[in-house]
Protein backbone atom coordinates (compact mmCIF):
# COMPACT_ATOMS: atom_id res chain seq x y z
CA UNK A 1 0.00 0.00 0.00
CA UNK A 2 1.32 3.45 -0.94
CA UNK A 3 0.92 6.70 0.97
CA UNK A 4 1.64 10.15 -0.43
CA UNK A 5 2.48 12.98 1.97
CA UNK A 6 1.99 16.15 -0.07
CA UNK A 7 2.38 18.81 2.67
CA UNK A 8 4.93 19.39 5.40
CA UNK A 9 4.26 16.85 8.14
CA UNK A 10 5.95 16.41 11.49
CA UNK A 11 8.79 13.90 11.38
CA UNK A 12 7.21 11.70 14.02
CA UNK A 13 4.26 10.98 11.73
CA UNK A 14 6.44 10.21 8.71
CA UNK A 15 8.58 7.93 10.86
CA UNK A 16 5.48 6.01 11.98
CA UNK A 17 4.32 5.49 8.40
CA UNK A 18 7.75 4.44 7.19
CA UNK A 19 8.18 1.98 10.05
CA UNK A 20 4.89 0.22 9.30
CA UNK A 21 5.30 -3.05 7.46
CA UNK A 22 3.44 -3.19 4.17
CA UNK A 23 3.25 0.59 3.73
CA UNK A 24 5.41 2.54 1.29
CA UNK A 25 5.66 6.30 1.84
CA UNK A 26 6.51 9.08 -0.62
CA UNK A 27 7.01 12.62 0.67
CA UNK A 28 6.48 15.09 -2.18
CA UNK A 29 5.60 18.59 -1.01
CA UNK A 30 4.92 21.67 -3.08
CA UNK A 31 3.37 19.79 -5.99
CA UNK A 32 1.42 21.79 -8.54
CA UNK A 33 -2.18 20.67 -9.13
CA UNK A 34 -1.20 19.15 -12.48
CA UNK A 35 1.75 17.30 -10.94
CA UNK A 36 -0.43 15.94 -8.14
CA UNK A 37 -3.11 14.88 -10.60
CA UNK A 38 -0.54 13.04 -12.68
CA UNK A 39 0.72 10.85 -9.82
CA UNK A 40 -2.23 10.52 -7.44
CA UNK A 41 -3.49 7.37 -9.19
CA UNK A 42 -0.56 5.45 -7.71
CA UNK A 43 -1.60 5.93 -4.07
CA UNK A 44 -3.97 4.35 -1.58
CA UNK A 45 -3.75 7.23 0.93
CA UNK A 46 -3.05 10.96 0.80
CA UNK A 47 -1.81 12.93 3.81
CA UNK A 48 -2.22 16.72 3.67
CA UNK A 49 -2.30 19.86 5.74
CA UNK A 50 -3.75 23.12 4.43
CA UNK A 51 -1.58 23.74 1.36
CA UNK A 52 -2.73 20.89 -0.90
CA UNK A 53 -6.05 21.54 -2.63
CA UNK A 54 -7.81 18.22 -3.14
CA UNK A 55 -10.21 19.24 -5.87
CA UNK A 56 -12.73 17.16 -7.76
CA UNK A 57 -10.27 16.79 -10.65
CA UNK A 58 -7.66 15.38 -8.29
CA UNK A 59 -10.15 12.98 -6.74
CA UNK A 60 -11.38 11.71 -10.12
CA UNK A 61 -7.78 10.96 -11.06
CA UNK A 62 -7.21 9.07 -7.79
CA UNK A 63 -8.23 5.64 -9.03
CA UNK A 64 -6.75 3.77 -6.04
CA UNK A 65 -7.29 6.32 -3.30
CA UNK A 66 -9.09 5.01 -0.22
CA UNK A 67 -8.45 7.69 2.37
CA UNK A 68 -7.45 11.35 2.72
CA UNK A 69 -5.96 12.30 6.07
CA UNK A 70 -5.70 15.93 7.18
CA UNK A 71 -3.12 16.71 9.85
CA UNK A 72 -5.27 19.35 11.55
CA UNK A 73 -8.93 20.28 11.75
CA UNK A 74 -9.95 22.35 8.73
CA UNK A 75 -11.01 20.57 5.55
CA UNK A 76 -12.14 23.45 3.36
CA UNK A 77 -9.30 22.50 0.96
CA UNK A 78 -10.91 19.09 0.27
CA UNK A 79 -13.89 18.45 -2.02
CA UNK A 80 -15.65 16.23 0.50
CA UNK A 81 -18.86 15.56 -1.51
CA UNK A 82 -16.85 14.27 -4.47
CA UNK A 83 -14.62 12.19 -2.20
CA UNK A 84 -17.70 10.70 -0.57
CA UNK A 85 -19.27 9.78 -3.89
CA UNK A 86 -16.04 8.07 -4.89
CA UNK A 87 -16.01 6.08 -1.65
CA UNK A 88 -12.97 7.85 -0.17
CA UNK A 89 -12.82 8.30 3.59
CA UNK A 90 -11.87 11.84 4.62
CA UNK A 91 -10.33 12.12 8.09
CA UNK A 92 -8.98 14.98 10.16
CA UNK A 93 -7.23 15.19 13.53
CA UNK A 94 -9.52 17.41 15.60
CA UNK A 95 -7.87 17.02 18.99
CA UNK A 96 -4.16 17.30 18.24
CA UNK A 97 -4.02 21.09 18.11
CA UNK A 98 -7.05 22.27 20.05
CA UNK A 99 -5.12 23.54 23.07
CA UNK A 100 -2.56 25.25 20.86
CA UNK A 101 -5.22 27.04 18.80
CA UNK A 102 -7.16 28.08 21.89
CA UNK A 103 -4.01 29.47 23.50
CA UNK A 104 -3.22 31.41 20.33
CA UNK A 105 -6.62 33.09 20.45
CA UNK A 106 -5.96 34.18 24.04
CA UNK A 107 -2.46 35.37 23.07
CA UNK A 108 -3.88 37.39 20.18
CA UNK A 109 -6.49 38.99 22.45
CA UNK A 110 -3.85 40.02 24.98
CA UNK A 111 -1.45 41.23 22.31
CA UNK A 112 -4.17 43.33 20.70
CA UNK A 113 -5.27 44.81 24.02
CA UNK A 114 -1.75 45.73 25.16
CA UNK A 115 -0.35 46.76 21.74
CA UNK A 116 2.50 44.27 22.02
CA UNK A 117 3.27 43.93 18.27
CA UNK A 118 3.18 47.69 17.77
CA UNK A 119 5.39 48.23 20.82
CA UNK A 120 7.93 45.72 19.57
CA UNK A 121 8.02 47.30 16.10
CA UNK A 122 8.41 50.85 17.46
CA UNK A 123 11.28 49.82 19.77
CA UNK A 124 13.11 48.14 16.92
CA UNK A 125 12.76 51.35 14.93
CA UNK A 126 14.29 53.36 17.79
CA UNK A 127 11.10 54.96 19.08
CA UNK A 128 9.80 55.10 22.66
CA UNK A 129 6.01 55.46 22.33
CA UNK A 130 4.85 54.67 25.82
CA UNK A 131 1.89 57.08 25.88
CA UNK A 132 0.75 56.34 22.34
CA UNK A 133 0.58 52.59 22.97
CA UNK A 134 -1.37 52.67 26.21
CA UNK A 135 -3.63 49.60 26.47
CA UNK A 136 -6.49 48.32 28.60
CA UNK A 137 -7.17 45.61 31.13
CA UNK A 138 -9.17 42.54 30.20
CA UNK A 139 -10.15 41.99 33.85
CA UNK A 140 -13.95 42.06 34.22
CA UNK A 141 -14.46 42.58 30.49
CA UNK A 142 -17.02 40.50 28.59
CA UNK A 143 -15.77 37.99 26.04
CA UNK A 144 -18.33 36.93 23.45
CA UNK A 145 -17.59 33.45 22.18
CA UNK A 146 -19.11 32.38 18.85
CA UNK A 147 -18.85 28.59 18.72
CA UNK A 148 -18.55 26.29 21.72
CA UNK A 149 -16.79 23.27 20.32
CA UNK A 150 -13.51 21.78 21.49
CA UNK A 151 -11.45 24.95 20.88
CA UNK A 152 -14.14 27.40 21.92
CA UNK A 153 -14.73 25.66 25.24
CA UNK A 154 -11.00 25.81 26.05
CA UNK A 155 -10.89 29.53 25.19
CA UNK A 156 -13.84 30.08 27.54
CA UNK A 157 -12.07 28.21 30.33
CA UNK A 158 -8.85 30.18 29.86
CA UNK A 159 -10.76 33.47 29.76
CA UNK A 160 -12.46 32.55 33.03
CA UNK A 161 -9.01 32.12 34.53
CA UNK A 162 -8.26 35.69 33.45
CA UNK A 163 -11.38 36.81 35.36
CA UNK A 164 -13.36 37.69 32.26
CA UNK A 165 -17.10 37.27 31.95
CA UNK A 166 -17.88 34.84 29.12
CA UNK A 167 -21.09 34.73 27.07
CA UNK A 168 -21.53 32.03 24.45
CA UNK A 169 -23.51 31.68 21.24
CA UNK A 170 -23.75 28.24 19.65
CA UNK A 171 -27.06 27.09 18.14
CA UNK A 172 -25.94 23.44 18.25
CA UNK A 173 -25.06 23.29 21.94
CA UNK A 174 -27.82 23.33 24.55
CA UNK A 175 -27.95 26.22 27.02
CA UNK A 176 -27.96 23.58 29.77
CA UNK A 177 -24.60 22.23 28.62
CA UNK A 178 -23.08 25.73 28.44
CA UNK A 179 -24.60 26.63 31.79
CA UNK A 180 -23.25 23.45 33.38
CA UNK A 181 -19.76 24.59 32.38
CA UNK A 182 -20.34 27.87 34.18
CA UNK A 183 -20.98 30.16 31.21
CA UNK A 184 -24.00 32.04 29.91
CA UNK A 185 -25.73 30.99 26.70
CA UNK A 186 -27.06 33.98 24.73
CA UNK A 187 -28.47 34.78 21.32
CA UNK A 188 -26.11 36.12 18.68
CA UNK A 189 -27.69 39.56 18.83
CA UNK A 190 -27.37 39.64 22.61
CA UNK A 191 -23.72 38.64 22.32
CA UNK A 192 -23.10 41.52 19.92
CA UNK A 193 -24.70 43.94 22.36
CA UNK A 194 -22.74 42.77 25.42
CA UNK A 195 -19.28 41.75 24.28
CA UNK A 196 -16.14 43.86 24.66
CA UNK A 197 -14.25 41.17 22.75
CA UNK A 198 -15.62 38.73 20.19
CA UNK A 199 -13.71 35.61 19.22
CA UNK A 200 -14.80 33.19 16.52
CA UNK A 201 -14.53 29.40 16.79
CA UNK A 202 -16.84 27.93 14.16
CA UNK A 203 -16.05 25.96 10.99
CA UNK A 204 -16.12 27.63 7.61
CA UNK A 205 -19.28 26.59 5.81
CA UNK A 206 -22.16 28.18 3.95
CA UNK A 207 -23.94 29.30 7.10
CA UNK A 208 -20.83 30.93 8.63
CA UNK A 209 -19.23 32.49 5.55
CA UNK A 210 -19.31 36.24 6.10
CA UNK A 211 -21.03 35.79 9.47
CA UNK A 212 -19.25 38.84 10.93
CA UNK A 213 -20.23 41.49 8.42
CA UNK A 214 -21.49 45.05 8.16
CA UNK A 215 -24.84 44.20 9.68
CA UNK A 216 -23.19 42.36 12.58
CA UNK A 217 -20.80 45.24 13.28
CA UNK A 218 -23.73 47.65 13.45
CA UNK A 219 -25.18 45.65 16.37
CA UNK A 220 -21.95 45.54 18.39
CA UNK A 221 -20.80 47.79 21.21
CA UNK A 222 -18.63 50.73 20.26
CA UNK A 223 -14.97 49.89 20.78
CA UNK A 224 -15.38 46.11 20.43
CA UNK A 225 -12.33 44.05 19.50
CA UNK A 226 -12.47 41.12 17.07
CA UNK A 227 -10.33 37.98 17.20
CA UNK A 228 -10.43 35.34 14.45
CA UNK A 229 -8.25 32.26 14.74
CA UNK A 230 -10.84 29.97 13.11
CA UNK A 231 -11.09 30.26 9.32
CA UNK A 232 -10.65 33.07 6.85
CA UNK A 233 -13.87 34.37 5.36
CA UNK A 234 -15.96 34.07 8.50
CA UNK A 235 -15.11 37.74 9.12
CA UNK A 236 -15.84 39.91 6.07
CA UNK A 237 -12.53 41.76 5.69
CA UNK A 238 -13.92 44.64 3.66
CA UNK A 239 -16.62 45.30 6.26
CA UNK A 240 -14.06 44.93 9.05
CA UNK A 241 -11.84 47.55 7.42
CA UNK A 242 -14.73 50.01 7.27
CA UNK A 243 -15.78 49.26 10.88
CA UNK A 244 -12.26 49.97 12.17
CA UNK A 245 -11.94 53.11 10.04
CA UNK A 246 -15.21 54.42 11.47
CA UNK A 247 -14.14 53.69 15.05
CA UNK A 248 -16.93 51.18 15.66
CA UNK A 249 -14.34 48.42 16.08
CA UNK A 250 -11.32 49.34 18.21
CA UNK A 251 -9.06 46.65 16.77
CA UNK A 252 -8.77 43.22 15.25
CA UNK A 253 -6.40 40.27 15.70
CA UNK A 254 -6.39 37.90 12.75
CA UNK A 255 -4.61 34.60 12.26
CA UNK A 256 -6.64 33.56 9.21
CA UNK A 257 -7.66 35.43 6.06
CA UNK A 258 -10.00 35.29 3.10
CA UNK A 259 -6.99 34.76 0.84
CA UNK A 260 -3.79 33.30 2.24
CA UNK A 261 -1.31 34.86 2.14
CA UNK A 262 -3.34 38.13 2.32
CA UNK A 263 -1.48 40.14 -0.28
CA UNK A 264 -2.24 43.87 -0.59
CA UNK A 265 -5.01 43.77 2.00
CA UNK A 266 -6.09 47.27 3.06
CA UNK A 267 -6.26 45.96 6.63
CA UNK A 268 -2.47 46.27 6.85
CA UNK A 269 -2.74 50.01 6.49
CA UNK A 270 -4.47 50.17 9.88
CA UNK A 271 -2.46 50.42 13.10
CA UNK A 272 -5.24 48.71 15.05
CA UNK A 273 -4.95 45.44 13.13
CA UNK A 274 -2.47 42.79 14.16
CA UNK A 275 -1.95 39.44 12.49
CA UNK A 276 -0.07 36.19 12.32
CA UNK A 277 0.42 33.88 9.30
CA UNK A 278 -2.02 31.11 10.29
CA UNK A 279 -0.02 30.12 13.35
CA UNK A 280 -2.93 28.83 15.43
CA UNK A 281 -1.74 25.23 15.26
CA UNK A 282 1.96 26.00 14.94
CA UNK A 283 3.61 24.75 18.08
CA UNK A 284 6.03 21.88 18.41
CA UNK A 285 3.56 19.97 20.54
CA UNK A 286 0.66 20.45 18.16
CA UNK A 287 2.60 19.57 15.03
CA UNK A 288 3.84 16.39 16.63
CA UNK A 289 0.35 15.56 17.88
CA UNK A 290 -1.43 15.98 14.55
CA UNK A 291 1.35 14.20 12.64
CA UNK A 292 1.19 11.20 14.96
CA UNK A 293 -2.61 11.24 14.98
CA UNK A 294 -2.99 11.28 11.21
CA UNK A 295 -0.31 8.61 10.73
CA UNK A 296 -2.00 6.33 13.25
CA UNK A 297 -5.41 6.87 11.63
CA UNK A 298 -4.08 6.14 8.15
CA UNK A 299 -2.37 2.96 9.35
CA UNK A 300 -5.47 1.80 11.25
CA UNK A 301 -7.66 2.30 8.20
CA UNK A 302 -5.36 0.80 5.58
CA UNK A 303 -4.45 -2.26 7.65
CA UNK A 304 -7.45 -2.82 9.92
CA UNK A 305 -10.38 -0.91 8.32
CA UNK A 306 -10.73 1.07 11.56
CA UNK A 307 -12.22 4.50 10.87
CA UNK A 308 -11.37 7.33 13.26
CA UNK A 309 -12.26 11.04 12.97
CA UNK A 310 -13.82 10.67 9.53
CA UNK A 311 -16.03 13.56 8.47
CA UNK A 312 -17.95 11.69 5.79
CA UNK A 313 -18.60 8.34 7.47
CA UNK A 314 -19.36 7.39 11.08
CA UNK A 315 -16.13 6.82 12.97
CA UNK A 316 -15.59 3.29 14.23
CA UNK A 317 -12.91 2.59 16.82
CA UNK A 318 -11.12 -0.71 16.88
CA UNK A 319 -12.93 -1.64 20.09
CA UNK A 320 -16.32 -0.73 18.65
CA UNK A 321 -15.46 -2.51 15.42
CA UNK A 322 -14.87 -5.73 17.38
CA UNK A 323 -18.27 -5.38 19.03
CA UNK A 324 -20.06 -4.39 15.85
CA UNK A 325 -18.27 -6.74 13.46
CA UNK A 326 -20.84 -9.58 13.47
CA UNK A 327 -23.69 -7.07 13.07
CA UNK A 328 -21.86 -5.35 10.20
CA UNK A 329 -21.50 -8.71 8.47
CA UNK A 330 -25.12 -9.58 9.15
CA UNK A 331 -26.33 -6.20 7.93
CA UNK A 332 -24.37 -6.36 4.70
CA UNK A 333 -25.55 -9.92 3.95
CA UNK A 334 -29.17 -8.97 4.67
CA UNK A 335 -28.85 -6.02 2.31
CA UNK A 336 -27.40 -8.25 -0.40
CA UNK A 337 -30.21 -10.75 0.07
CA UNK A 338 -32.84 -8.01 -0.19
CA UNK A 339 -31.27 -6.74 -3.41
CA UNK A 340 -31.41 -10.21 -4.96
CA UNK A 341 -34.95 -10.99 -3.83
CA UNK A 342 -36.66 -7.68 -4.56
CA UNK A 343 -37.92 -6.91 -8.04
CA UNK A 344 -38.37 -3.33 -9.21
CA UNK A 345 -36.69 -0.10 -8.05
CA UNK A 346 -36.48 0.03 -4.26
CA UNK A 347 -38.21 3.10 -2.88
CA UNK A 348 -37.92 2.62 0.86
CA UNK A 349 -35.87 0.64 3.35
CA UNK A 350 -37.13 0.25 6.90
CA UNK A 351 -34.70 -1.06 9.51
CA UNK A 352 -35.81 -2.17 12.97
CA UNK A 353 -33.30 -2.99 15.70
CA UNK A 354 -34.94 -5.08 18.43
CA UNK A 355 -33.38 -6.31 21.65
CA UNK A 356 -30.19 -5.77 23.59
CA UNK A 357 -27.56 -3.94 21.56
CA UNK A 358 -25.85 -2.64 24.73
CA UNK A 359 -26.09 1.03 23.76
CA UNK A 360 -24.10 0.46 20.56
CA UNK A 361 -24.05 3.15 17.88
CA UNK A 362 -25.84 1.25 15.11
CA UNK A 363 -25.26 3.85 12.38
CA UNK A 364 -22.45 1.76 10.84
CA UNK A 365 -24.79 -1.25 10.73
CA UNK A 366 -27.36 0.76 8.79
CA UNK A 367 -24.58 1.79 6.40
CA UNK A 368 -23.59 -1.88 6.03
CA UNK A 369 -27.18 -2.80 5.13
CA UNK A 370 -27.25 -0.09 2.47
CA UNK A 371 -23.88 -1.20 1.13
CA UNK A 372 -25.13 -4.76 0.77
CA UNK A 373 -28.37 -3.58 -0.80
CA UNK A 374 -26.66 -1.36 -3.37
CA UNK A 375 -23.74 -3.60 -4.30
CA UNK A 376 -25.70 -5.78 -6.75
CA UNK A 377 -27.47 -2.73 -8.19
CA UNK A 378 -24.73 -0.19 -8.78
CA UNK A 379 -22.09 -0.76 -11.41
CA UNK A 380 -19.63 1.63 -9.78
CA UNK A 381 -17.96 0.53 -6.57
CA UNK A 382 -20.05 1.01 -3.46
CA UNK A 383 -18.60 0.90 0.04
CA UNK A 384 -19.20 1.93 3.63
CA UNK A 385 -18.41 5.57 2.78
CA UNK A 386 -20.60 6.27 -0.23
CA UNK A 387 -23.52 3.87 0.38
CA UNK A 388 -25.78 6.44 2.14
CA UNK A 389 -25.04 9.02 -0.57
CA UNK A 390 -25.84 6.61 -3.40
CA UNK A 391 -29.05 5.52 -1.64
CA UNK A 392 -30.14 9.15 -1.36
CA UNK A 393 -29.27 9.84 -4.98
CA UNK A 394 -31.38 6.86 -6.03
CA UNK A 395 -34.34 8.20 -4.07
CA UNK A 396 -34.31 5.43 -1.46
CA UNK A 397 -35.82 6.58 1.82
CA UNK A 398 -34.22 5.02 4.87
CA UNK A 399 -36.08 4.74 8.17
CA UNK A 400 -34.57 3.37 11.39
CA UNK A 401 -36.34 2.25 14.56
CA UNK A 402 -34.98 0.75 17.76
CA UNK A 403 -36.86 -1.13 20.45
CA UNK A 404 -35.76 -3.17 23.48
CA UNK A 405 -38.61 -5.61 22.88
CA UNK A 406 -37.87 -8.96 21.22
CA UNK A 407 -39.50 -12.36 21.65
CA UNK A 408 -37.26 -15.22 20.54
CA UNK A 409 -33.77 -13.74 20.32
CA UNK A 410 -31.39 -11.57 22.33
CA UNK A 411 -31.32 -9.18 19.39
CA UNK A 412 -32.95 -9.08 16.00
CA UNK A 413 -32.46 -6.90 12.94
CA UNK A 414 -35.37 -6.63 10.52
CA UNK A 415 -34.97 -5.07 7.07
CA UNK A 416 -38.06 -4.27 5.03
CA UNK A 417 -37.57 -3.26 1.40
CA UNK A 418 -40.44 -1.64 -0.51
CA UNK A 419 -40.12 -1.46 -4.28
CA UNK A 420 -42.46 -0.41 -7.05
CA UNK A 421 -43.48 -4.07 -7.43
CA UNK A 422 -43.27 -5.80 -4.08
CA UNK A 423 -42.38 -5.74 -0.38
CA UNK A 424 -39.89 -8.12 1.22
CA UNK A 425 -39.08 -8.45 4.90
CA UNK A 426 -35.95 -10.22 6.17
CA UNK A 427 -34.91 -10.73 9.79
CA UNK A 428 -31.52 -11.81 11.05
CA UNK A 429 -29.62 -12.31 14.27
CA UNK A 430 -26.33 -13.50 15.71
CA UNK A 431 -26.02 -16.99 17.19
CA UNK A 432 -23.39 -17.18 19.89
CA UNK A 433 -20.86 -14.40 19.40
CA UNK A 434 -20.14 -14.42 15.67
CA UNK A 435 -22.48 -16.75 13.76
CA UNK A 436 -24.62 -14.79 11.30
CA UNK A 437 -28.10 -16.17 10.65
CA UNK A 438 -31.13 -15.19 8.56
CA UNK A 439 -34.13 -16.35 10.60
CA UNK A 440 -37.09 -15.04 8.61
CA UNK A 441 -37.92 -14.25 5.00
CA UNK A 442 -41.42 -12.81 4.78
CA UNK A 443 -43.67 -15.51 6.31
CA UNK A 444 -41.00 -18.22 6.32
CA UNK A 445 -39.03 -19.06 9.42
CA UNK A 446 -35.65 -20.73 8.96
CA UNK A 447 -32.02 -20.67 10.04
CA UNK A 448 -29.80 -19.69 7.12
CA UNK A 449 -26.08 -18.92 7.02
CA UNK A 450 -25.81 -16.40 4.15
CA UNK A 451 -22.55 -17.21 2.39
CA UNK A 452 -21.21 -18.66 -0.85
CA UNK A 453 -23.35 -19.90 -3.76
CA UNK A 454 -26.97 -20.53 -2.85
CA UNK A 455 -30.38 -21.21 -4.30
CA UNK A 456 -33.66 -19.95 -2.91
CA UNK A 457 -36.50 -22.18 -4.06
CA UNK A 458 -40.23 -21.74 -3.41
CA UNK A 459 -42.11 -25.03 -3.71
CA UNK A 460 -45.43 -26.64 -2.88
CA UNK A 461 -45.36 -28.50 0.44
CA UNK A 462 -45.98 -31.92 -1.11
CA UNK A 463 -44.02 -35.19 -1.13
CA UNK A 464 -41.36 -35.36 -3.82
CA UNK A 465 -40.69 -31.63 -4.15
CA UNK A 466 -37.40 -31.62 -2.26
CA UNK A 467 -36.40 -34.96 -3.77
CA UNK A 468 -36.87 -33.69 -7.32
CA UNK A 469 -34.50 -30.81 -6.63
CA UNK A 470 -31.84 -33.13 -5.20
CA UNK A 471 -32.10 -35.56 -8.08
CA UNK A 472 -31.79 -32.78 -10.68
CA UNK A 473 -28.65 -31.36 -9.10
CA UNK A 474 -27.23 -34.85 -8.64
CA UNK A 475 -27.57 -35.66 -12.34
CA UNK A 476 -25.40 -32.62 -13.08
CA UNK A 477 -22.78 -33.54 -10.46
CA UNK A 478 -23.60 -30.49 -8.32
CA UNK A 479 -23.03 -31.22 -4.65
CA UNK A 480 -25.33 -29.78 -1.97
CA UNK A 481 -23.21 -28.76 1.01
CA UNK A 482 -26.04 -27.32 3.15
CA UNK A 483 -29.83 -27.25 3.05
CA UNK A 484 -32.41 -25.33 5.06
CA UNK A 485 -36.14 -25.83 4.70
CA UNK A 486 -38.75 -23.45 6.06
CA UNK A 487 -42.54 -23.57 5.97
CA UNK A 488 -44.95 -20.68 5.77
CA UNK A 489 -47.32 -20.20 8.67
CA UNK A 490 -50.25 -21.61 6.70
CA UNK A 491 -48.36 -24.81 5.88
CA UNK A 492 -49.04 -24.80 2.14
CA UNK A 493 -45.64 -23.79 0.81
CA UNK A 494 -42.00 -24.40 1.58
CA UNK A 495 -38.93 -22.32 1.09
CA UNK A 496 -35.68 -24.19 0.42
CA UNK A 497 -32.21 -22.73 0.75
CA UNK A 498 -29.44 -24.78 -0.84
CA UNK A 499 -25.73 -24.07 -0.57
CA UNK A 500 -23.69 -25.68 -3.34
CA UNK A 501 -19.97 -26.20 -3.77
CA UNK A 502 -20.05 -24.60 -7.23
CA UNK A 503 -22.13 -22.01 -9.00
CA UNK A 504 -25.15 -23.53 -10.75
CA UNK A 505 -25.20 -23.06 -14.54
CA UNK A 506 -28.13 -21.25 -16.15
CA UNK A 507 -29.24 -24.41 -17.98
CA UNK A 508 -29.63 -26.26 -14.66
CA UNK A 509 -31.54 -23.32 -13.20
CA UNK A 510 -34.00 -23.52 -16.07
CA UNK A 511 -34.42 -27.25 -15.48
CA UNK A 512 -35.17 -26.64 -11.80
CA UNK A 513 -37.76 -24.00 -12.68
CA UNK A 514 -39.56 -26.49 -14.91
CA UNK A 515 -40.08 -29.06 -12.13
CA UNK A 516 -43.76 -29.70 -11.35
CA UNK A 517 -43.80 -28.74 -7.68
CA UNK A 518 -41.40 -25.79 -7.92
CA UNK A 519 -42.82 -22.26 -8.05
CA UNK A 520 -39.78 -19.96 -8.14
CA UNK A 521 -36.00 -20.31 -8.21
CA UNK A 522 -33.59 -17.52 -7.22
CA UNK A 523 -29.83 -17.96 -7.56
CA UNK A 524 -28.04 -16.08 -4.77
CA UNK A 525 -24.44 -15.13 -4.21
CA UNK A 526 -22.80 -13.64 -1.13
Amino acid sequence: MKVLVSDNLGGAGIDMLQAEEGIEVDVKTGLSPDALKEIIGQYDALVIRSATKVTGDIIHAASRLRVIGRAGIGLDNVDIPTATKRGIVVMNTPTGNIVTTAEHAIAMMLSLTRNIPQGTASLKEGRWEKKKLQGKEIFNKTLGLIGYGKIGSIVADRARGLKMRVVVYDPYVTPARIGADGFESVTLESLYQQADYITVHVPKMKSTLGLINKDAFSKMKNGVMIINCARGGIVNEKDLFEAIKSGKVAGAALDVFETEPPENSPLWTLDRVIGTPHLGASTEEAQKNVAVDVARQIIDYLKHDTIVNAVNVPSVSGELLVRLDPFLTLGERMGMLQAQLTRGPIQEVGIVYNGDFRDLDLTPVTTAILKGLLTPMVKDAVNFVNAPVIAKERGIKVKETTSPDVEDYINLITVKAVSTEMTNTIAGTIFGKMDVRIVMINDFRLELTPEGHMLLIYNQDKPGAIGSVGMTLGRHQINISQMQVGRDRFGNNNIIFLKTDTQIPDSVLEELKSLALISLVYPLSF
